[in-house]
């Protein structure tokens, strides 16, 4: 019987982290360790590296996700491996996993198979406390709007007009709508309020975009958490407590280091959804990555159109990164679920299924290509039952795409299983120079921004909204941010609002049902369709599944 991920994990024979920091250049007393196999770096130490010259980025992102599984973080962690099996100095960067989707459904974000980080349970469950300082930064936001409306309201606070919620790092639908304060007077003022999930907050997002302590406490500081009676916006530096959300992140704000199972670098530091937030790991991460190493694999969130479109109109924007090539993985059995095959037939060979299904690929690959300016490679991580035809009619089909296709086995061979896919990105890196491109313009307005997004990138013929939410959208317009990016809240499970809708729907509306100022984050969030910033648990929830031995070792956790 194979070994599970987290048997494989527990297996691994770790160096201790001085030794991978050694592998960087990066001295000893420049590390905070968290025990023998993780530590932050220290924020002096980031500074310190400014001058050095940048690494090359290379984007992994994925086709729209499926229930069969395409395996995008496993690639990251198999090319970061190959790259240094052929002789190049890389590390990754990857986000944090969120115990939501760990204790929910969709599992960790380790890896997978003989390409994980580890020491894996750390990663997938507390890790180094990241998120939980997240969550109290949040959550002493919102104490203080109750405080303060409770005790006399100097700055008349509308409790109508309070946007800010509170936040878990759980999937708890039942918090999604409440309200707070009752039990009286000493309680406060009663009102209706709601919890997102910690990955869904804007703290997050400043977290994630942040380049210093300064930076980040001047973005805390321009939260906008409500509107007075007047409609005057309310920051969180009117209610004095932005120094002591600087504070309870100030640790935090350092980037993690850790190891895959190949001892090879991997920074993990923060974790935004992209289906409800930007998807990308943080700012600070990623630049420290590109100063130590010659070549940086990162990943963004779900499928291209999602992840990818949000790594590059927010994070390369807001940081001036610049990806130098895109890895778009997929596989056959994913494809021939967009084709219309059942989730219990994908392993079957289905010729037809997979023709109608690489519609979606094409598409993404399309984005990254003539949307994005961007090289890419197409990443397949084979299965033993993926048959010959498939193969030759996946590559017959892309290959007038300018998108090399390449089959990889690092799921199951580590490193060794991703040279080629190692070899074709560096040699792309090395001859087709990257046309890089934003989607749409800084200057235009924001209707027309999400206009772009859904028409170019989606495949919609147009989008919608009603008058309440057009009035929103006018008024933030009207109110000087226009010019910030927007962050499109929606299904991952297809180009369309509908996730039953599968491979590439053309000619659909996208629906504007919600819009959020994020102005600490500097983005508007349209949130579209029925998408939820607080999950659920599914009937039978992963955690169902993970335990504890009397030996003190954890099982089930995938």
């Amino acid at each position: 019987m194979p070994l599970t991920d987290i048997e494989i994990a527990q297996q691994a024979k770790m160096l201790r982290i001085y030794k991978i920091a050694e592998k960087l250049g990066i001295p000893e007393d420049q590390l905070e360790p968290y025990g023998h196999y993780k530590a932050k770096l220290s924020l002096e130490y980031v500074d310190s590296l400014a001058n050095k010259p940048d690494g090359k980025v290379i984007l992994v992102t994925a086709i729209t996700p499926t229930p069969a599984g395409e395996g995008k973080t496993t690639t990251t962690v198999g090319l970061g491996d190959a790259l240094n099996r052929i002789g190049k100095k890389a590390a990754i960067c990857l986000r944090e996993p969120s115990l939501g989707p760990v204790f929910g459904m969709k599992g960790g974000a380790a890896g997978g198979g003989y390409a994980q980080v580890v020491p894996m349970e750390d990663i997938n469950l507390h890790f180094t406390g990241d998120f939980n300082a997240i969550a109290l930064a949040n959550n002493l936001l919102a104490a203080a709007i109750d405080n303060h409306i409770h005790h006399s309201n100097e700055l008349e606070i509308d409790v109508r007009r309070i946007t800010w919620r509170r936040v878990v790092d759980m999937n708890d639908r039942a918090l999604r709508e409440i309200t707070v304060a009752l039990g009286g007077p000493g309680n406060g003022f009663p009102r209706q309020d709601g919890f997102d999930i910690v990955v869904a907050s804007e703290i997050m997002a400043i977290f994630c975009l942040a380049t210093s302590l300064k930076d980040l406490k001047t973005r805390l500081g321009n939260i906008v958490v409500g509107y007075t009676r007047g409609q005057k916006p309310v920051r969180a530096r009117d209610l004095k407590v932005d120094g002591a959300m600087a504070v309870l992140l100030k640790d935090a704000l350092k980037p993690n280091l850790v190891q895959t199972l190949e001892n090879n670098p991997a920074f993990i530091h923060g974790g935004p959804f992209a289906n409800i937030a930007h998807g990308c790991n943080s700012v600070i991460a990623t630049r420290t990555a590109m100063k130590l190493a010659d070549y940086v694999v990162t990943e963004a969130g779900f499928g291209a159109d999602l992840g990818a479109e949000k790594f590059i109109d927010i994070k390369c924007r807001k940081s001036g990164i610049r990806p130098s090539a895109v890895v778009i993985v997929a596989t056959v059995r994913a494809l021939k679920y967009h084709g219309g095959v059942d989730l219990k037939e994908v392993n079957k060979e289905d010729l037809a299924a997979l023709e109608k299904g690489i519609a979606n690929l094409e598409r993404h690959v399309n984005n990254v290509r003539n949307h994005y300016g961007l090289p890419c490679v197409v990443s397949i991580n084979r299965f033993n039952f993926d048959t010959p035809a498939e193969i030759e009619l996946l590559k017959k089909k892309m290959a007038h795409h300018e998108a090399p296709v390449i089959l990889a086995t690092h799921w199951a061979d580590g490193g060794k299983g991703a040279e080629e896919v190692a070899r074709t990105v560096v040699e792309l890196i090395e001859n087709v120079p990257a046309d890089f491109k934003f989607v749409y313009e800084d200057s235009m307005p924001l209707w027309d921004k999400i206009k772009v997004i859904a028409t170019k990138i989606y495949g919609a013929r147009d989008v919608t909204a009603d008058s309440k939410v057009r009035v929103q959208i006018r008024k933030l317009q009207d109110e000087g941010y226009g010019n910030y990016p927007v962050c499109v809240a929606k299904t991952q499970y297809s180009f369309a609002t509908d996730p039953q809708l599968r491979g590439a729907p053309s000619g659909h509306i996208i629906n504007i049902r919600e819009v959020r100022l994020a102005a600490g984050a500097e983005f508007i969030v349209m949130v579209c369709g029925d998408i939820m910033t607080m999950p659920g648990l599914p009937k039978v929830p992963s955690a169902e599944k993970i335990d504890l031995t009397e030996e003190g070792r954890v099982v089930g956790l995938f």
